[in-house]
């Protein structure tokens, strides 16, 4: 007597749902990757070789390779920059303005944002990237 059966039995799994999991996951991290730093205006900044942390209350003031100024994600005119920025400091004890200043930019234009600081009597710290840097 011959019990056996005729077809064998082959383990499967299926990957077809796999697809959809991976693509809800990039999705997923996409999304999360853009909210984790939703206040940053892309800018390319000078290198430097040393960096500092400052622990104050700080007012980001960006400014564009096309010269475009935003105060904490603002935009304002260079003409408006010293009114809007006299109405950010206002109230903060030791205000510190932190300049992410494009690298392609001349010297005039730092200059005209750091005599606004000096009217100002604000305290002005350049932004710069550590890494890669290559001086």
């Amino acid at each position: 007597m011959n019990i056996r059966r005729k077809q064998q039995f082959k383990p499967e799994v299926s990957t077809s749902s796999l697809n959809d999991i991976m693509f809800f996951l990039l999705l997923f991290f996409l999304i999360v990757s853009t909210l984790a730093n939703p206040n940053v205006i892309k800018v390319l900044l000078p290198k430097s070789r040393s960096a500092q942390e400052i622990d104050k209350q700080q007012i980001n003031l960006t400014v564009t390779e096309d010269r475009k100024y935003y105060i904490d994600q603002k935009e304002v005119l260079l003409s408006e920059l010293e009114q809007k920025l006299q109405e950010h400091v206002r109230g903060i004890e030791n205000p510190t303005v932190v300049l992410r200043f494009a690298k392609t930019l001349n010297i005039q234009d730092l200059v005209d944002v750091l005599e606004v600081g000096v009217r100002l009597n604000v305290k002005m710290v350049m932004a710069t990237d550590k890494s890669n840097a290559s001086l």
